[in-house]
């Protein structure tokens, strides 16, 4: 088993900040939409070198997805900026009837997605965006783990061509993967191999997961982990090769149980291989206001969660 160690800590929402401005560097086609939020979203360092390829919308955020979609027609690459609970429920009809149902060109980075969006409550944290998102034919959906992977996402989604939700958080969390890594869309990350359970993980779960990892491996539970971080398109071939070998599976997310990560593999599975699974994510609930850390452990999103949910689903084999 590989050992993940790290150095800094650093919220993804900064990831995408530096991501935008390297993207921006790369591609004169390049601008950005912000919804009132410029400092949330880390956007100051597009904006001072940019200033002309940057609209600030205000607090209309079906006005930017609007916008955005227009400005595809000229050849333009938007990136909207807004909370994730803005950048979906809100908008839901003015993504799926301007951008998703016409293909247009439209990044959708959303922050503060999930629960530790914390003491701000269940009214700004989301917990559906992901199925939302990926309900919306033709839309791609993008969760990364860290800052580089998230920053890496952003400077890959600028390529694809159409819509792209690209979901990220406030929280700082451990920066594990490496700085000059190439982001692959739809191409999943294994992080650690192994022959008695497969874990599959997106967004801060992957490193709830690795921890799970290395407190099964004391208890001679030697667990693959794999990193989920496009839910759509999802990497179909890397599941079925490691359920193949593992014969059952956990899936961990940020996330209402219905709907996300966990049903997008259930989906795989009961078609091509039907496996015993359990389920790490939110119970069909709201969320309720406190710190990210408390929130992650009430609602059980955390290390010893994915551990116990491996030993149940190792006995259903």
């Amino acid at each position: 088993m590989k050992k993940y160690t790290y150095t800094d800590k650093k919220d993804t929402r900064s990831g995408f900040g530096a991501g935008l401005l390297e993207v921006g560097r790369k591609n004169d086609n390049v601008v950005a939409l912000c919804a009132d939020l410029v400092g949330s979203l880390k956007m100051n360092d597009f904006i001072k070198e940019f200033p002309d390829r940057f609209f600030q919308v205000g607090i209309a955020e079906a006005n930017m997805m609007g916008i955005a979609a227009g400005l595809t027609i000229g050849g333009k690459i938007p990136y909207t900026g807004t909370f994730a609970n803005f950048s979906t429920g809100r908008v839901y009809d003015q993504i799926r009837q301007s951008i998703a149902y016409s293909g247009k060109n439209v990044k959708i980075c959303a922050s503060h997605a999930g629960l530790t969006l914390g003491e701000d409550g269940a009214t700004h944290q989301i917990l559906e965006d992901i199925g939302l998102m990926k309900m919306l034919p033709g839309m791609t959906v993008i969760n990364p783990c860290d800052y580089n992977q998230t920053k890496a996402a952003t400077i890959a989604i600028a390529d694809h061509d159409g819509p792209v939700y690209l979901r990220f958080g406030r929280p700082v969390v451990p920066i594990f993967t490496d700085a000059d890594q190439k982001f692959e869309i739809g191409k999943a990350w294994m992080v650690n191999e192994g022959s008695d359970v497969s874990i599959f993980a997106t967004g801060h779960l992957v490193w709830e997961a690795i921890q799970a990892g290395e407190q099964l491996a004391e208890l001679g539970i030697n667990a693959e982990i794999i990193n989920i971080h496009t839910i759509k398109p999802l990497d179909e071939e890397a599941i079925l090769k490691s359920v193949t070998k593992t014969g059952c599976v956990v899936t961990a997310e940020e996330h209402n149980r219905l709907g996300g990560l966990g049903d997008s593999v259930a989906q795989v599975l009961v078609k091509n291989r039907p496996t015993p699974q359990e389920y790490v994510a939110v119970d069909d609930s709201f969320g309720e206001s406190g710190t990210p850390a408390q929130l992650m452990d009430k609602y059980g999103l955390n290390a010893a969660n994915i551990v116990a949910a491996a030993q149940r689903v190792i006995k259903r084999k």
